[in-house]
This record gives structure tokens, sequence and C-alpha cells, in this order.
């Protein structure tokens, strides 16, 4: 399971280190993917299987499911860490996520998210607002 915000920034070379703590959740290898919300998602190949398997049950006739499977899957990159644990993130999801260089690594529980320092800050500014009321709507009891 993946949790915790962490502060990060992206080297010269567009390369990013993995924190400590979510390293071994990943694996050798693991899956790197346009996310919601401008956000990039990281799976483990596991994980990633699974996802897989649902989306190959979306019906192919629906205009909605090809499309978001399109995205889904074009972005996707299969990253394998060197002995820093740096990934390089490549310029189209740097783009799609508007990261330049400074970042947050989040750990969201069977996968990784990674914002741009301002599009984070800004959706963490409005989530909070309505932290509690989600709360009451999606759990439907206090956590």
């Amino acid at each position: 399971m993946f949790m915790g915000e962490y502060q990060h920034s992206l080297d010269d070379k567009g390369r990013l280190i993995i924190p400590a703590k979510l390293r071994e959740g990943l694996g050798e290898k693991f899956i790197l993917t346009r996310g919601l919300d401008r956000s990039l998602f990281v799976y483990p190949l596991s994980e990633w299987e699974t996802i897989e398997e649902r989306m190959r049950s979306l019906p192919t006739t629906q205009a909605d499911a090809r499309a978001f499977v399109r995205m889904f899957f074009s972005g996707a990159v299969e990253c394998e860490p060197d002995k820093q644990w740096r990934i390089s993130i490549p310029p189209h999801l740097r783009a799609y996520a508007q990261i330049d260089k400074d970042l947050y690594i989040l750990g969201v529980s069977t996968r990784i998210e990674i914002w741009a320092r301002e599009v984070w800050e800004a959706y963490a500014a409005q989530a909070e607002e309505s932290y509690e009321t989600l709360a009451e709507k999606i759990v439907g009891i206090g956590i």
C-alpha cells in the first residue's frame, strides 16, 4: 500500500527520484501513465495487469470508453529505475501534467500519483474545503 506526500524536483535531464518509502511496493519495473486531474499515475505491474483486464472488458462500441482507453494506454511507459531510483518522465507526460520542475509525489493506496506543485496545491486547497462533506457522502460513516 502506498501512502504519504513528498515534495521533489526533476533534475536537468527530466528525471525524478522515487522516495525510499514508496520503492518496495513498486518492484523492479512499473508503469507510468496519464492520470486524472492533470496528474500522472504510477502502477506496480501486478496492479497494471488488473487495470488492463478491466479495461479490456469495456465496450469498444462506446465512444467514451474508446477515448479513455486510448489516452490511458497511449501515454503509458514502462519504467525501470536506475541504481539511485531515478526514472525519466517523458516529455509528453510532463506536458500533460504541466510538470516543469517542482512536484509532489503522493502515495494513494494501490498507486502513486505525480503532480506539478502548483496543480497539486490548487487541487488540495479546493479539496480540503469539502473534505468532511466528501467523507460523509462517499464513506457514509465516520473514519
